[in-house]
């Protein structure tokens, strides 16, 4: 177990923001974090479960306590002749898991390839791409109660998974860590091609398997988005919203052009990039903050922006798409 006072959270955040913490603790077990939630400093101090910090955006220094899970085994606890049941620690980086899917052949979540953070947030914020969220193969998610240390399994059900949202991001916010979680991946994978141009884009790269949808994928992100060691981010920075089908139909009727995705009779979903593009945001870039020229989606630290410096950026977007559009978009990162 690692403990840190006053310590630097630099390489916690993919946005580089410079701040500190006043404790920081990773852990290595279950055991190890029964011991840590029962001790007197966790107690007495504020306390926040971070993983990757790729959805997180720290405006000041943390007063309290730091948590980090360097749970990191993955391993099958369970099949069958159409599923493998895998078991990954919540320290392990997503994409490592993905990568581990691939190369035994197991389907289900190699459209979700090179999403930043671990695994452990991912099924918090229910994290989703070109088709496909990780509420689809999760089947229980292991944690333990801050308050009590004692540890509940939630089933998929319980989790009241959401687009990227969950049970952990609202009643029960701040109240369990995730320590590991079980997924149920296809032997015989069904692949999902339908969004936008993907299942072209695979063929270009060859037949279509498990492996060519992740180089694509791939290929597909980092033509999109910025590396964090270059210019720090933390991928799209606003969900996508959902509107209802008049409201949608009446921003058509003066925008022919207005991408969108069928919900439901009654709500459509419109692309938030779309939106921050048509208001004449990609590129633009004030003080150290800025919104990258390939994503409009993406906000950037250009520099030595400070947190306070991207969630402006941040707000004056939102006031100049609700102006434009009447929507109001909301943010997937997390202020601290």
């Amino acid at each position: 177990m690692l403990t840190k006072q006053n310590a630097s959270l630099l390489a916690y955040n993919t946005f580089g923001i410079d701040v500190k913490a006043d404790y920081f603790i990773e852990y290595e077990s279950v055991d190890e974090l029964q011991l840590t939630l029962k001790s007197d400093v966790v107690k007495s101090n504020r306390i926040l479960q971070i993983g990757g910090g790729s959805n997180l955006l720290f405006l000041n220094d943390f007063r309290g306590v730091i948590l980090h899970s360097a749970i990191k085994s993955i391993k099958k606890v369970d099949e069958d002749s159409e599923f493998v049941y895998i078991e990954v620690g919540s320290g392990v980086i997503w994409d490592d898991f993905v990568a581990y899917s691939v190369q035994n052949n197991l389907g289900g979540i190699e459209n979700l390839s090179l999403i930043p953070g671990e695994t452990g947030a991912s099924a918090v914020q229910n994290i989703g791409a070109y088709g496909v969220e990780v509420q689809d193969v999760i089947v229980k998610v292991n944690a333990m109660e801050i308050e009590t240390a004692k540890l509940r399994t939630f089933t998929n059900e319980e989790c009241h998974y959401g687009y990227r949202d969950s049970v952990f991001k609202n009643e029960l916010k701040g109240k369990y860590i995730i320590n590991s979680v079980i997924f149920q991946l296809d032997k015989k994978p069904a692949f999902k091609l339908n969004y936008q141009h993907l299942e072209e884009s695979v063929r270009k790269n060859g037949i279509i398997n498990l492996q060519n949808i992740r180089k694509t994928i791939i290929e597909i992100r980092e033509s999109k988005l910025p590396d964090p060691k270059i210019y720090g981010n933390a991928g799209s920075f606003f969900m996508n919203p959902v509107i209802s089908t008049k409201h949608f139909h009446d921003l058509q009727a003066k925008y022919p052009q207005i991408p969108h995705y069928f919900i439901s009779e009654t709500e459509e979903k419109v692309p938030a990039a779309w939106l921050i593009d048509q208001c004449g945001w990609k590129g633009k870039q004030i003080g150290n903050a800025g919104v990258h020229d390939k994503q409009a989606l993406v906000l950037v630290n250009k520099g030595c922006a400070t947190g306070n410096e991207i969630a402006s950026l941040a707000k004056q977007i939102q006031l100049s798409v609700f102006d434009t559009f009447g929507i109001e978009l909301t943010p997937e990162v997390n202020y601290i």
